[in-house]
């Protein structure tokens, strides 16, 4: 495609007036028109420049047109040509589009004709690059890669989209909110075969009751009151790509038996209308509740339950891959001067200190807030300090566990404190390894036998303090 914001066309034809007359017809259509008298003209032409658009008479004086139609598509794949000719019919029509041509006209034609085929053609390819470019963009965005971290919680989830990604599978992401559960849906669909189709979120909980079951299946005009007119729902939206429903749990229980007939039968009913519309999509959940305790709970459908989780990714919560706060606050930095056109910044030790010893109720979605703010207000300073940081994170990042502890006039039970103190650390190593004892006293720099008596230790302590 030309870089001109003009339009570029070749015609060649040996017929001198007719080829002046398409030439000035095209020129005033908005082309910039190059005029060539055989083929031979025609190959140095091209040699030299890359046209938009080619118009090739099928009978030259030393070649056929359709030559130059080929030699044309071999240098430029996405020059749009269209053939004429005053003579021949459907074979000869048949063998210039299977050749690549975009039309075959027969003379006398509409000059009118050729040049709204010729903006058409190149129109529809100005659209396939943009968008061929466009899916690049996204799949570069949405790369493995985009999820930033080295911890051995979030490799394990690098392991699980790795597997799951060439899959149709179904699968149900749990994770904290702001831990990214919708970057992971959309890194799942762009390395997926169906990558070049939609992708469609819906979240549950952002939806009021009475409206998710249209916002979802679609409806038709008249259907309900404030129907004005007929809508199209999610899952037809996401037809051939994929649905991504967000918090999940939010959904009513008629709302999920609605859901779970939709997937049993892959097929869904407009509001208000009995006729079905079959869809062929790849469903990925998201929820932050434990959805086993739901069904417990009688809250959420057991049948739904199974069928949404079939391939199960759970994401960490920031505090328990503290080892990757350095990364993504480093990533985010990188990401808002970028986004507002600043130059680079680098966050000073002091400050990163900060940010990883804060617990992150928010998450990654909190961090980024809160590297957003700094860049904000660093003005021309080219380093983040601790004063840049949000306030409420300057008085969190203080020491969890030493935060809370202070001294009393009457003095302080000192063996009480580091006991809880010795319990919250072992607490802490257990959850970050999911109960291993083995690495939680690797963590904690104990041997496995000494972490061990000292759970024995806490659990004797709990149960005298419970009698």
């Amino acid at each position: 495609m030309s870089s001109l914001a003009q339009p570029t066309v070749l015609v060649v034809e040996d017929e001198a007036d007719l080829r002046r007359i398409i030439a000035q017809s095209l020129e005033a259509k908005g082309f910039a028109v190059a005029q060539a008298v055989d083929a031979a003209d025609a190959t140095s032409r091209l040699e030299g420049f890359a046209y938009d658009g080619l118009v090739v008479d099928l009978r030259l004086p030393d070649a056929d047109g359709l030559d130059v139609l080929d030699a044309a598509l071999a240098r430029y794949p996405e020059i749009r040509a269209v053939v004429i000719t005053g003579w021949g019919g459907v074979e000869e029509a048949v063998r210039a589009i299977k050749r690549g041509a975009i039309d075959f006209l027969i003379k006398p034609f509409q000059l009118v004709q050729l040049a709204q085929v010729l903006h058409a053609g190149i129109n529809e390819r100005r659209l396939q690059l943009e968008n061929a470019e466009l899916r690049a963009q996204l799949h570069d965005r949405f790369a493995y890669s985009s999820v930033v971290g080295q911890s051995a919680a979030i490799q394990h989830v690098f392991s699980s989209l790795e597997l799951v990604s060439p899959m149709n599978s179904t699968v149900l992401i749990h994770g904290e909110t702001g831990t990214g559960k919708e970057l992971i849906a959309r890194t799942i669909h762009y390395n997926s075969p169906r990558r070049d189709q939609h992708f469609v979120a819906f979240n549950a909980a952002a939806i009021p009751e009475g409206l998710a079951e249209a916002e979802l299946f679609g409806h038709v005009k008249g259907a309900f009151t404030g129907a004005i007119a007929a809508r199209v729902g999610r899952f037809e939206l996401a037809h051939k790509g994929t649905l991504f429903i967000d918090e999940v749990s939010s959904m009513s229980l008629s709302l999920q038996a609605k859901l779970l007939r939709a997937l049993q039968e892959r097929e869904i009913e407009r509001v208000g209308e009995s006729r079905p519309f079959k869809f062929d999509i790849r469903l990925i959940a998201a929820t932050n509740v434990d959805l086993r305790l739901a069904v417990k709970e009688g809250t959420f459908r057991e049948d739904l339950y199974y069928r949404l989780n079939v391939v199960p990714i759970t994401l960490p919560p920031l505090r328990s891959r503290r080892e990757d706060v350095a990364l993504l606050a480093q990533h985010f930095v990188l990401k808002s001067c970028k986004h507002n056109g600043v130059a680079p910044r680098s966050i000073s030790q002091a400050a990163m200190r900060l940010l990883m010893d804060c617990p992150w109720p928010g998450n990654i979605r909190q961090l980024e807030n809160a590297i957003e703010h700094a860049v904000a207000v660093s003005g021309a300073e080219r380093e983040i300090g601790p004063a840049m940081l949000p306030e409420d994170l300057r008085h969190a990042g203080r020491s969890a566990m030493l935060a809370p502890v202070t001294i009393p006039d009457e003095g302080l039970d000192f063996a009480a404190i580091m006991s809880e103190l010795e319990r919250e650390l072992i607490m802490r190593g257990l959850e970050k390894t999911g109960g291993n004892k083995r690495q939680a006293a690797r963590l904690l720099n104990l041997s496995r036998t000494t972490l061990i008596d000292k759970l024995q230790r806490l659990r004797r302590g709990l149960d005298i303090s419970a009698a």
